[in-house]
C-alpha cells in the first residue's frame, strides 16, 4: 500500500477515535493524536524533535473544532458550568502560550518523556481517586480556578494536548465537579488553551527548516485537514454515550487508555 494512502487512513481513524474521546471523556484527543502523528512522520523521514513539535502544534490545532462540537453537545444538556469556566479560560490561554514556546525549545526526547509521564500520573490520580458524589457542594475558591486555568493551558502548549487528561483530574478530585459537568467544562476550558496553544506553534515554527510538506509554522495542514473531517462528526457520538453510561464506567476506560498511551511514550513497548 502506499504510505500516503497508509497515513491518510491512520490519520482518519485515529480522527473518528478522538471525536468519540472528545465527547465521551471531555478530553482533547491529544494523548492518542500526539503518538500517532509522531510515528507517522518519523516514518516519513522528519526529523524526531521536530516530528513531535509539529505532532503537538497539530494536535492543538485539531482540538480547536472536535472541543467546540463535543462543548456544544455537553452545553446543550446543561452540562458546562458557565461561572467557573469563566475563571479559567483566560488563564489557560496565557498558559498555553507559555507553553507552546517552552516546547518549541525544548529537547525532542524530553517531550516525548514527560508526555507519556504526564499521561500516566494523570491515570493513577483517576484510578486511586473516589468519584464525586452528586451532592458534594463545588468548590467556590476562585483564585483555585485561575491557578489551575493557568496549569491546565501550561501543559496544554507544552505538550500539544487539550488538557482534559489533567483537567478532569483536578475537577472532579480538588474541584468537586460532578463527573459529567467535568466533562463538560474541560471541553471549553480547552478551547481557549488550544487556541493560544497553535498562535505559539505557528509563530515559533515559522521558518524553520525540515518542516514536513503543507505545515504553518509547527501545524501541518494536511494532517488537521484529516483529522477533523473524521473526528467533529463523531464528537457527538460520545457526547451521546457519554450521557447514556454511568460515570464509573467513563472514569475505567479513561484510565485504561491514557495508561497503554502513556507507557508507550516512555518507552516501555519499545
Amino acid at each position: 500500500m502506499d504510505l500516503f494512502i497508509f497515513s491518510v487512513i491512520v490519520l482518519a481513524l485515529t480522527g473518528s477515535i478522538i471525536g468519540v474521546a472528545s465527547g465521551l471523556l471531555g478530553i482533547g484527543g491529544g494523548f492518542l493524536m500526539v503518538p500517532v502523528q509522531f510515528w507517522l512522520l518519523s516514518t516519513l523521514g522528519v526529523d524526531p524533535t521536530t516530528a513531535i513539535r509539529v505532532s503537538f502544534g497539530t494536535s492543538l490545532a485539531v482540538v480547536i473544532p472536535t472541543a467546540l462540537s463535543s462543548a456544544w453537545g455537553h452545553h446543550c444538556r446543561h452540562c458546562v458550568l458557565v461561572r467557573h469556566l469563566a475563571l479559567m479560560a483566560v488563564p489557560a490561554f496565557v498558559g498555553a502560550v507559555l507553553g507552546a514556546i517552552l516546547a518549541t525549545h525544548a529537547p525532542g526526547k524530553t517531550l516525548e518523556t514527560l508526555f507519556g509521564v504526564i499521561v500516566l500520573v494523570a491515570a493513577g490520580t483517576m484510578l486511586v481517586a473516589k468519584t464525586p458524589l452528586h451532592d458534594q457542594e463545588i468548590s467556590e475558591n476562585k483564585l483555585l480556578y485561575v491557578m489551575w486555568g493557568l496549569v491546565f493551558g501550561v501543559v496544554s502548549g507544552l505538550l500539544g494536548i487539550g488538557g482534559g487528561i489533567v483537567m478532569i483530574p483536578v475537577m472532579t478530585i480538588i474541584l468537586r465537579f460532578p463527573m459529567h459537568q467535568a466533562i463538560g467544562t474541560s471541553a471549553v476550558v480547552m478551547l481557549a488553551s488550544s487556541v493560544g496553544g497553535v498562535i505559539s506553534y505557528i509563530v515559533n515554527g515559522l521558518g524553520v527548516y525540515g518542516l514536513p510538506p503543507y505545515s504553518f509554522g509547527y501545524v501541518n495542514g494536511l494532517q488537521w485537514l484529516i483529522l477533523v473531517a473524521a473526528s467533529v462528526p463523531m464528537a457527538q457520538i460520545g457526547v451521546r454515550a457519554s450521557h447514556a453510561l454511568p460515570a464509573q464506567r467513563i472514569k475505567l476506560v479513561f484510565i485504561i487508555v491514557m495508561a497503554i498511551v502513556g507507557l508507550d511514550m516512555i518507552g516501555i513497548f519499545g
